[in-house]
């Protein structure tokens, strides 16, 4: 027996901060009956800012803890994670690690429903300063969209704003409004937005309010979920891995107070969380 479990365990989903809870919750939504173990690595948050070889090394170890709680699946529910980390784990780790577990981003599920989203190909992003920087967004929507046009623009106010509880305060007002005029006057003919960020979701009224009208806002969580759902459906292997008792914990590399009374505001219910180390 090797160091990881070999049991069936829960589906893990990590993030470095809070945003991918706004994932998590549209996961078990759209799959109830599993076992979920969500974990944030929010003391050494947030990754937008770092650079790509220790964006890796603290996914990575991320990734070994949730294989050793268990896990044969880990969601990156962080576009930095999965701009910065997943390839390099896929298809350098996992062999070493584990050739039967699997490691999951966000980025690849969202560009491809961009074909039955757009009318035009003229395609916005919004995104942390990292994640635009890593242009991953750009790579993989030329790989299956090469006719595509992106335009790209960071928005490192928003996380701060939905993280220090102001995402329905006048300043959000501000920003959001900045950064939309920003990103639609590079181009007139953008006609989808994505929000490359799992905290932007919180800020979805008023993005709406600024948004010029005709521009379709792309939300990550509704359509990670369906491809998960779909992946398990294809890889009856995994999911038979997967334990299915409808329950969710929650970990976190910071004050587990904290990390709890912030979580609730995203995943719309009492948060309970355990303080880890990683």
């Amino acid at each position: 027996m090797d160091k990881f479990a070999q049991n069936i365990g829960p589906i893990g989903v990590f993030d470095s901060g809070f945003g991918g809870l706004s994932i998590l919750r549209e996961i078990r939504k759209t799959l109830p009956r599993y076992d979920y173990l969500f974990l944030g690595d929010n003391a050494r948050a947030p990754y937008g800012n770092r650079s790509f070889d220790i964006v890796y090394q603290f996914t990575l170890q991320a990734v070994k803890y949730l294989f050793n709680q268990g896990c044969h699946l880990v969601i990156l529910a962080c576009n930095t994670a999965s701009a910065k980390a997943l390839r390099t784990i896929q298809q350098n780790d996992l062999p070493h690690i584990d050739s039967q577990r699997r490691v999951l981003g966000v980025i690849r599920p969202t560009v491809e429903a961009l074909g039955n989203i757009t009318r035009n190909g003229n395609i916005g992003l919004f995104g942390t300063p990292g994640t635009v920087m890593s242009r991953s967004y750009d790579i993989e929507i030329e790989h299956l969209f090469p006719q595509f046009h992106v335009y790209s623009h960071p928005c490192p106010m928003w996380v701060p704003l939905v993280e220090n509880r102001e995402a329905d305060g006048d300043g959000a007002d501000y920003f959001v409004k900045k950064d939309i005029d920003a990103l639609t006057g590079q181009c007139g003919e953008i006609d989808t937005v994505i929000l490359g960020c799992t905290h932007y979701p919180l800020l979805l009224s008023k993005i709406r309010r600024y948004m010029p009208q005709g521009i379709s806002i792309v939300e990550q969580g509704p359509i990670v979920a369906d491809s998960l759902q779909d992946y398990l459906r294809r890889h009856p292997e995994i999911d038979a891995k997967c334990s299915k008792g409808a329950t969710c914990r929650y970990l976190t590399t910071d004050e587990p107070d904290k990390f709890s009374s912030l979580a609730s505001v995203f995943v719309h219910e009492v948060v309970q969380a355990r303080k880890v180390s990683l």
